[in-house]
């Protein structure tokens, strides 16, 4: 990229430590989700809650799917351990934590993971997903999240202008 090595070095590790971020902001997302179907499976008495729960939780890695795998399987498992009322009602929980709860929490954690606003994790992973597909999803607010501390950095490391003896806000000062 003919940069100097220290700032190469600086970019990879903005990278790596956004992308820290956004698994953080997973594991965080996953968390949540996980307690509330757990929370939703003990109340209608479903069995295996806790498998629910970690199936919840490790899908939640995989974007999009992960969460359609982990309700199918929820919802199986309520129809055939507690009947159709429990499995109606574990789509309710599915589609209220991964659903709404979950459009609300994500773009917070995730903005606080990675130190970029809230709104612009919503729009970019919305942009990452349209024009990319899953890896979009995946990648988009880290990236964007490096990108930002990245320019941040450098314009920071920039040496400032010094004034010459022409500029008038130097002989102002004089």
């Amino acid at each position: 990229m003919r940069v100097p090595r220290p700032v190469a070095h600086q970019i990879g590790q903005r990278v790596l430590a956004s992308l820290r971020g956004y698994f953080l902001g997973v594991t965080l997302v996953a968390c949540f989700n996980a307690a509330i179907v757990a929370a939703g499976a003990l109340l209608l008495g479903v069995p295996l809650a806790g498998t629910i729960a970690i199936l919840t939780f490790l899908g939640a890695y995989v974007p999009y799917l992960g969460a359609w795998g982990a309700g199918a399987f929820s919802v199986l498992i309520a129809l055939g351990g507690a009947g159709t009322d429990a499995a109606l009602g574990m789509i309710v929980v599915q589609l209220v934590a991964n659903g709404a709860l979950q459009q609300l929490i994500q773009p917070i954690a995730y903005g606080t993971a990675l130190g970029i606003h809230p709104l612009a994790v919503l729009i970019v992973t919305i942009a990452g997903g349209s024009l990319f597909g899953a890896v979009g999803l995946i990648l988009a607010a880290p990236l964007t999240a490096a990108a930002t501390h990245i320019a941040g950095d450098l314009s920071r490391a920039r040496p400032a202008p010094e004034a010459t003896e022409a500029d008038p806000a130097s002989l102002a000062a004089s």
